[in-house]
């Protein structure tokens, strides 16, 4: 055979060779070139994939992988709220309708029998909240730094329910800041230190005006309140000590009498109103008129017969003028009870996790603990007054 036709035969041998490798090649210089004229030597050591040569078809492509949503919320749900809707959806979700109720006129007549249930001195005997015996010696104990522990110990120590009620959410993982269980008094107050000791005191304290109630009409009224009144204290504590400075115990505690001010007049309403309000959408009515109108004021007027400071019942008194300048403590106060009922409407799936932080008001609250904030509302509600713990020595 001559040269002459041996060389072209190689040729084409050496062609369909390399074919892969030019390939490779020119398809990496093209998908430089397309992302901005990256050259095949500037291009990273991995392997870059080929262009597909067409889209796959409708039944070739993936299926879109599900959004996990933990409960089903309107679309137009992620929209911030102003304060006067997420009132009104905080109180239809408490008496248990669809929608907000709305005053009607003869009401009138039923809310001045309802304020005067609570009015007489008869009757306040039985509505209106004793203040807690052993509240003003512990506030003074956990505030002054020179009471030693012991002290503080021997105070509790006086209260049994006390005692019970503090080991008990000591104990819950509400609560609870270690794996070990804490068995003494000595320990509770060990473990939890002052911020979380004045939590579980103002608590403990609390839980057994909220326990006594019973309703039939509107069953899940009680719990939401207290549900409320404590998310809100956990908002109010955090707005108090970062956002404004100030001592967050108080904030806390007022956040209590304030959810405490809406059971007492809902005990006087389903007492002396709920035959005369004639059930159903008249009582929800009547309710949420009082709620609505009357329940500031009455969390002022407990706050001034268990002798709080000024400041405490100037922030209580704020609550009544919403919209009104507020003092540090009263802008804590609004601050919580506002993020409270985002929460609560959030665990009962009425709103998106969005609409929680969009929805809280403007405040001096840094970012990053804005978000940590609202991290914690989102969790599920742990309830210390069903907290199981050890009960051990009582020291």
């Amino acid at each position: 055979m001559e040269y002459w036709l041996l060389t072209p035969l190689l040729l084409a041998a050496a062609a369909v060779a390399l074919r892969p490798a030019l390939r490779r090649a020119f398809g990496a210089a093209a998908g430089g070139h397309a992302t901005g004229g990256e050259t095949a030597a500037d291009a990273p050591p991995e392997p870059q994939p080929a262009p597909a040569a067409a889209p796959p078809s409708e039944a070739q492509a993936p299926a879109p992988v599900p959004i996990a949503v933990a409960v089903p919320v309107p679309a137009a749900a992620s929209a911030p709220l102003d304060a006067a809707e997420v009132c009104a959806r905080l109180r239809a979700l408490e008496l248990g309708l669809s929608t907000p109720p709305s005053a009607q006129a003869e009401d009138e007549r039923k809310v001045a029998q309802a304020l005067g249930a609570i009015g007489d001195a008869a009757a306040e005997r039985r509505y209106f909240p004793r203040r807690p015996n052993l509240l003003p010696q512990l506030m003074h104990a956990i505030h002054d730094e020179s009471v030693a522990r012991r002290q503080l110990v021997a105070i509790i120590a006086r209260d049994p329910a006390l005692v019970d009620s503090l080991l008990r959410m000591a104990n819950s993982a509400f609560y609870r800041l270690s794996p070990e269980p804490v068995e003494s008094i000595e320990r509770a107050v060990a473990v939890l230190g002052s911020d979380g000791l004045r939590s579980v005191i103002a608590t403990a304290l609390m839980q057994p005006i909220f326990n006594a109630v019973a309703a039939a009409e509107f069953p899940r009224f009680p719990q939401l309140v207290w549900e409320h009144a404590l998310r809100s204290a956990q908002a109010a504590v955090v707005h108090a000590a970062i956002a404004e400075r100030i001592e967050p115990f108080t904030a806390e505690l007022l956040s209590l009498i304030s959810g405490m001010a809406e059971i007492v007049l809902f005990r006087a309403v389903r007492a002396r109103c709920a035959a005369a309000s004639g059930g159903g959408a008249g009582a929800a009515g009547l309710l949420d008129t009082l709620l609505k109108e009357h329940a500031a004021p009455l969390a002022q007027r407990i706050g001034t017969d268990w002798h709080l400071s000024e400041a405490a019942l100037a922030a209580l008194a704020e609550q009544t003028a919403p919209t009104a300048p507020a003092s540090a403590l009263g802008r804590s106060l609004r601050f919580g009870r506002l993020a409270g009922a985002l929460a609560l409407l959030h665990a009962n799936g009425q709103i998106h996790p969005a609409t929680v932080r969009d929805s809280l008001p403007p405040s001096a609250l840094p970012a990053a603990h804005t978000d940590t904030l609202v991290t914690k509302l989102l969790l599920p509600f742990q309830d210390p007054r069903t907290a199981s713990g050890p009960r051990g020595p009582r020291r």
